[in-house]
């Protein structure tokens, strides 16, 4: 089984709102399910985990990365392939432009984007430790 890594953020703006992407079946046929995730994907080796980060995001939304994300979870999927993903949180700058790997984007609070279907089910173990967090 190939080993990958992948980074993903949440992405909050100066509102405290998180950016959501739909991942449309028309725009990314591979997964054969639409859904709402959060920004980033696999790495490409010789660069870093945040440069990954950075390039991931700007590709698929146009927005930067204000400061140093900080790393709140890694996560071990095994599927067809093994993937470590690791999950930030930090600030984004910009204005929205999706890439055509997605249909749509929306800024939600916390309770909204809790409350969020479809969702990528990795997103929402990652949503459900933080209400444990936040409690």
């Amino acid at each position: 089984m190939e080993l990958q890594v992948g980074v993903k953020i949440l992405l909050k703006n100066k509102d405290d709102k998180y950016l959501v992407l739909f991942r449309s079946f028309k725009s990314n046929p591979k997964p054969h399910r639409e859904y709402w995730d959060m920004p980033g994907g696999r790495i490409n080796t010789g660069s870093s985990l945040i440069e990954n980060l950075k390039r991931e995001v700007m590709e698929e939304t146009g927005l930067e990365i204000e400061g140093e994300p900080e790393l709140i979870t890694a996560q071990d999927i095994m599927k067809e392939q093994h993937v470590v993903r690791l999950v930030y949180i930090g600030f984004g700058n910009g204005e929205v432009k999706l890439s055509e790997e997605h249909s749509e984007y929306k800024w939600l609070s916390f309770e909204e984007l809790s409350k969020l279907e479809p969702i990528d089910s990795y997103l929402k173990k990652i949503l459900i430790s933080f209400y444990k967090i936040l409690e």
